[in-house]
């Protein structure tokens, strides 16, 4: 999974938990990027009495880097506050939910932004903004999208934010990827450990299909997160990219109040949680490491840059599946160190090795999501991003509809290796391997404006799976 419940301790923490981040550039509004940081993961839609939230006690942040060194020069905050209007009820809302200011809503949140610069500089971007509702049902929230748009709202100065339930975007099939790296397209071909039973090739199934994630979604100007404010066209200007990444912070001390039954909270904050790349801690960082890498900040993934290097995954494929990458498996066996991959995750692919595009952030190896803002969106997008020919797509940015599953799979199987080293034959099957799940998997399509991701699934309706 993209970054569901990836570490140990913060899946027992969803609220704290990021699952996806999206950084592109707007295609209603070209001259803006739109940042999505997403959380609270696996949502059923039928999670009454108590529907899902944001914490009230944790600190959501969406960091940018536009000078290469790993740290933040711009940085989005937003906390959140829940207000009951009754306490005598045990009813998330008593009838219709028709207008963000319903009377019958009785469990609201509403939260504040803030803009903070590097040099500490902070400005209030939004206060008191209101979250939708969840998505309940026909009788608790006829018209949901309706209540969703209304809850975009415009923060001056080309700035757009939302932030409540949507769809699950991501797309995986988390069954067949964490039963032993076994694909369902490519089941057939799997070792199988020798077991007389086992699965056979055959479609993907979607895991996340009709779930819903809470979405923080802001719209800026480009000259709001390049370096000098630069908006130019020039795709090897390196003012044009930055790199994104999102966290979660709780302050340090937790106390119960036995005597009001609840808790609160003091002191500094500390990152729990924290993303860019998609799967980058889900599957290249080791079970022992996973909850410090949450931890850490980008600027120090120099520490974890071994495990981008010779990645477990690259050396199981050969072995999961006997004679099909055989010349993976030599590269493997090599030692040589995935100079690709180390581009791809951690420094930005430099210009001159696909025409027409670079996002390189420099030398300073840090796990961000790296955008060139001067590449316009594309009107005929690939759902494969690069490997499609879509200098718009992931691994530049991402967009919620690239398929960084199938592209990350290729790209460890050796598929884009050849751009380092030009005498690698990459194996016909890394051009080819993937989980069998696209966006026609999904139940709530994509929306063509902000805040992009679908209409969350009712609980009332949501079809059994």
């Amino acid at each position: 999974m993209s970054s569901h419940r990836e570490a140990p301790e913060i899946a027992k923490d969803p609220v704290a938990d990021s699952t996806d981040v999206y950084a592109f550039v707007s295609p209603d509004k070209p001259d803006t990027v739109t940042l999505i940081a997403n959380y609270v993961p696996l949502q059923g839609p039928a999670g009454g009495p108590n529907f899902y939230e944001f914490g009230d006690d944790v600190l959501y942040e969406i960091h940018i880097d536009n000078d290469g060194d790993g740290k933040a020069e711009v940085t989005y905050q937003f906390r959140f506050t829940t207000e009951i209007r009754n306490e005598n009820t045990f009813l998330y809302n008593t009838g219709p939910i028709q207008s963000l200011d319903s009377p019958n809503w009785n469990r609201r949140q509403f939260y504040t932004v803030t803009r903070v610069e590097g040099r500490g500089r902070t400005q209030r971007l939004g206060r008191r903004i209101p979250c939708p509702p969840c998505n309940i049902g026909p009788l608790s929230t006829p018209d949901y999208p309706s209540l969703a748009a209304a809850a975009v709202k415009d923060l001056g100065q080309g700035r757009r934010v939302f932030a409540g339930q949507r769809a699950e975007g991501f797309y995986v099939d988390l069954g067949a990827i964490f039963d032993l790296l076994d694909p369902r397209p490519f089941a057939d071909a799997h070792n199988h450990f020798g077991l007389a039973k086992f699965p056979k090739s055959g479609p993907g199934v979607n895991a996340t299909r009709n779930l819903n994630v809470h979405s923080i979604a802001l719209q800026v100007p480009i000259s709001d997160v390049t370096k000098d404010g630069f908006k130019g066209k020039d795709v090897n200007d390196p003012r044009a990219t930055i790199g994104v990444w999102t966290t979660a912070s709780r302050q340090r001390v937790r106390m119960l109040d036995t005597y009001k039954n609840n808790t609160w909270s003091t002191g500094p904050f500390r990152q729990v949680s924290r993303l860019a790349m998609p799967l980058f801690n889900e599957v290249i960082i080791p079970m022992g490491k996973k909850d410090f890498w949450n931890t850490q900040s980008p600027a120090g993934d120099s520490q974890f840059a071994k495990f981008v290097a010779n990645p477990e995954v690259a050396n199981l494929l050969p072995v999961l599946f006997p004679g099909v990458f055989p010349n993976l498996d030599k590269l493997n066996k090599s030692g040589k160190p995935r100079a690709d991959l180390l581009a791809i995750l951690l420094t930005g692919i430099p210009a001159g090795l696909i025409p027409g595009f670079q996002n390189f952030t420099g030398k300073t190896q840090a796990d961000l999501m790296r955008l060139n803002t001067a590449i316009p969106p594309n009107s005929k997008p690939s759902i494969y991003g690069l490997l499609g020919g879509d200098l718009a797509g992931f691994p530049n940015g991402r967009r919620v509809f690239d398929d960084v599953v199938a592209i990350e799979l290729r790209a460890v199987a050796g598929a884009t290796y050849a751009l380092v080293d030009k005498t690698f034959t990459p194996d016909g099957a890394a051009a080819q391997v993937d989980d069998g799940v696209t966006p026609d998997n999904l139940d709530s399509p994509y929306l063509n404006t902000f805040p992009f991701l679908g209409v969350p699934h009712s609980g009332f309706t949501n079809p059994a799976k």
